[in-house]
């Protein structure tokens, strides 16, 4: 949970034992991808969370099943989203699902997807 009214969320899949540089790397992919869905689709929501601060939190689960399912509740709820796999030219294998972004979108929204996953 947090104060701001519109944020975005990066949620990694902690089975993968990525390195911490990967990690980033991926989650990085997720936040650019999801805002800019954001921003061709719910611009005042994007414009919101620009001047906000582009406040972002970083969940994890633990396997590309609870992804898929996090990433389908998002779509039921017109939530931006960003379903990454990886290319598999260092750590992993092509294809492979690391992460997914969510929003940025309303936290009150957000919150009923993923307030009870944990700090990654």
């Amino acid at each position: 949970m947090s104060n701001f009214k519109i944020k975005q969320v990066i949620v990694l899949r902690a089975d993968l034992k990525m390195s911490p540089g990967k990690a980033a790397v991926q989650a990085s992919h997720a936040a650019v991808s999801s805002a800019e869905e954001a921003r061709r689709n719910h611009f005042l929501w994007w414009k919101e969370w620009i001047e906000s601060g582009q406040c972002k939190i970083a969940l994890k689960v633990n396997s590309e099943a609870e992804l898929i399912e996090l990433e389908r509740k998002s779509k039921d709820l017109n939530l931006p989203t960003a379903l990454i796999s990886d290319m598999g030219l260092t750590e992993l294998k092509p294809g492979t699902i690391t992460v997914l972004g969510i929003g940025p979108a309303p936290s009150n929204l957000i919150d009923k997807i993923t307030g009870s996953l944990t700090l990654y």
